[in-house]
């Protein structure tokens, strides 16, 4: 089944990237309405499944109405803008136009997607169209019930590719985001993402909720701020794609929350963008809600979207989102505000990345997880610190990521420091039991360890994993030197480039001093 939708996602691809090699379009230009048209395919085959439904339910004369359609989840589509009647126009027709149209009449039938649906179509040419078209048409829906949402997702990760940095701020690689769901388990209730791109975490949820029996449109809400319009455009056509509504709305969240709900979400689960600097701070005065600890000091905001994400959760709330490494051991009074977040008994679990899974930032990064519900358990005075780096399967040379394998047994490390029942559909099993003995948690060198405070508190408040977990002992034959190089060359890669951001940040605040100096 797998194999059969990887050459599907690949064979678009191929057509896709050929056509647009052609066209003289940017990857940025051609992205939008090529996901316009997938969605319109997902939207017109969901329409026809529902119609036939509705044609067996109700007896022959029955006029069936728009909200017959929205019950059963489908989207409604005028006749013209059905896939298969735009199929059959022919191939001297104004097509750019006529999808405009298309697009702009779907949109007035429903809210969900009124305003985000692409209106470009005229960038690419008839001929170029009717080849989507037909590339598009050549799907089959009985490879598996959730085709179209992974073939959005996989464009979604080309065009972020592509796109470089731009990519990287709409699109989070899969297998991140879905370590992070199976870490937070988001059963049921509102989830909020305030950095939510184009709404991976949403769609690795409901997945989630599915794959444990159970109906996402029933048992989770979805609330995102971000602050690309264009990206929530994409976040809801994917929303849209995957049978899923939330209220996804264009804000700085960094300034704001639109949704009123802040300290009631269930689950928040986002990847914000690291380092940011230039916050206007005098636009926080008063923000005490959602940065309950301090304003820091630093120009950075990491440790404003860190309280962001505790402050928003309920007393029970889970939060799992990336961070870069440096938070882990940032000084000052970022130093202070994590004192305060360990103190609060708040921060459950840390795992180390490798480099090379984002697609914009060759450095590795962090995984931190909140968990306010542990408070009166044996857990609310330990963190279980995970080192991943040495996990991962190289896609290309640039590339890595995690195999469905790795991620079960990540997660599985976690659920047995949790005392919940491990999952091993994906394969985790032997390696589980050959690292557990008897499906037991206990600390393992070089790869998982649960700290206490006051361990934390002799590290300064580290929230570095390596400063916990050691290093796996390894047998003198058993010695690989090619991965001793390449696990110090790629050391020394990090420590060039993080000298290399720290060498910018010193000219950067030289030039302020000497400015201040000369007014």
């Amino acid at each position: 089944m797998a194999t059969k939708l990887d050459e599907i996602e690949k064979r678009l691809w191929a057509i896709a990237d050929d056509l647009r090699a052609n066209s003289g379009l940017k990857a940025s230009e051609y992205s939008e309405p090529v996901l316009g048209l997938i969605f319109l395919r997902f939207a017109s085959e969901r329409f026809k499944k529902v119609t036939a439904e509705l044609q067996a339910a109700y007896p022959p004369g029955y006029e069936i109405t728009d909200d017959d359609y929205v019950a059963r989840g489908a989207l409604v589509l005028p006749p013209f803008a059905q896939f298969d009647e735009l199929l059959k126009l022919p191939e001297n027709a104004a097509m750019g136009k006529t999808i405009n149209e298309a697009m702009s009449a779907i949109e007035e039938k429903n809210t969900d997607v009124n305003g985000a649906l692409p209106k470009s179509f005229t960038r690419l040419s008839t001929s170029n169209i009717f080849a989507l078209l037909k590339a598009l048409d050549s799907i089959s829906f009985a490879i598996e019930g959730d085709v179209f949402g992974k073939i959005y997702e996989y464009f979604l990760s080309k065009f972020a590719m592509a796109e470089g940095q731009r990519g990287g701020q709409f699109f989070t690689p899969t297998s991140i985001v879905q370590l992070i769901v199976e870490i937070i388990e988001p059963f049921s209730g509102r989830i909020f993402d305030p950095a939510c791109g184009s709404g991976g975490m949403f769609v690795q949820s409901a997945r989630f909720v599915r794959n444990h029996q159970h109906k996402p449109e029933d048992d989770i809400s979805i609330w995102g701020q971000e602050i690309m319009e264009e990206t929530v455009h994409l976040c809801r056509m994917n929303l849209a794609v995957n049978g899923l509504s939330g209220n996804i709305q264009p804000v700085n969240s960094l300034y704001g929350e639109i949704h009123g709900l802040w300290g009631e979400f269930d689950y928040v689960m986002a990847n914000p963008p690291f380092n940011v600097s230039g916050v206007d701070k005098t636009k926080l005065a008063g923000e005490s809600k959602r940065y309950p600890i301090a304003i820091p000091r630093t120009d950075n905001a990491n440790y404003l979207w860190i309280q962001m994400f505790y402050s928003a959760l309920n007393e029970h709330g889970r939060a799992g989102f990336v961070m870069a490494n440096s938070a882990s051991d940032a000084r000052s009074s970022e130093l202070d505000i994590r004192r305060e977040l360990l103190q609060r008994k708040a921060v459950d679990v840390i795992v180390s990345i490798s480099p090379n899974f984002f697609y914009t930032v060759t450095l590795p990064c962090t995984l931190w997880f909140f968990d306010k519900g542990k408070l009166g358990t044996a857990r609310e005075d330990t963190v279980l610190f995970i080192d991943a780096r040495h996990i991962y399967r190289q896609l290309d040379r640039a590339h890595r990521d995690f195999t469905p394998e790795q991620i079960e047994f990540i997660a599985n490390i976690v659920r047995l420091y949790r005392g919940e029942d491990v999952e091993t559909n994906n394969g985790s099993e032997k390696l589980l039991q050959e690292t557990f003995l008897g499906n037991v948690y206990a600390d393992v060198p070089g790869l998982c360890k649960v700290a206490t405070l006051a361990e934390i508190e002799a590290q300064g408040w580290s929230l570095n994993p390596g400063r916990y977990v050691g290093i796996a002992e390894r047998a003198l034959d058993d010695f690989d030197f090619k991965e001793k190089l390449e696990a110090l060359n790629e050391e020394l890669e990090v420590l060039n480039t993080e000298a290399h951001e720290l060498e910018e940040h010193i000219a950067i605040n030289m030039e302020k001093l000497l400015g201040n100096e000369n007014i």
